[in-house]
């Protein structure tokens, strides 16, 4: 079993930024992908962004140039630094992990990931 520990998120006016932290416990693999979801109010879960076992990492368009995920390894830990952030960004954010043997690039469905963060709140005012 993996445990997903999130911290970070909150509120913020537009042009701003925030950092969602997910710190993974347990059972890890050494071949994973380590990815962030949003949710927001009428609308589908949709990914945000995935980062591999090497550092490799991938975006979707809306976040391409404000969003930036990196990774710990001693400590388990991804991290997402939002910039310059819109009201279109409010939602809650999830953080994802699954066990992996080839590339994360394409794993951007939410059925992609077994194991889930309890999600966190960024909220951004116009």
């Amino acid at each position: 079993q993996v445990q997903l520990e999130e911290s970070g998120g909150g509120s913020v006016q537009a042009g701003g930024s925030l950092r969602l932290s997910c710190a993974a416990s347990g059972y890890t693999y050494r071949l994973y992908c380590m990815a962030w979801f949003r949710h927001a109010p009428g609308k589908e879960r949709e990914f945000v962004s995935v980062i591999d076992s090497v550092g490799t990492t991938r975006y979707a368009d809306s976040v391409m140039g404000r969003f930036t995920l990196s990774k710990d390894d001693p400590n388990k830990t991804a991290s997402l630094q939002m910039n310059s952030l819109k009201p279109e960004d409010t939602a809650l954010y999830f953080c994802a992990y699954g066990r992996t043997s080839d590339s994360c690039n394409y794993r951007t469905s939410r059925y992609d990931y077994d194991y889930w963060g309890q999600g966190s709140q960024v909220t951004v005012s116009s």
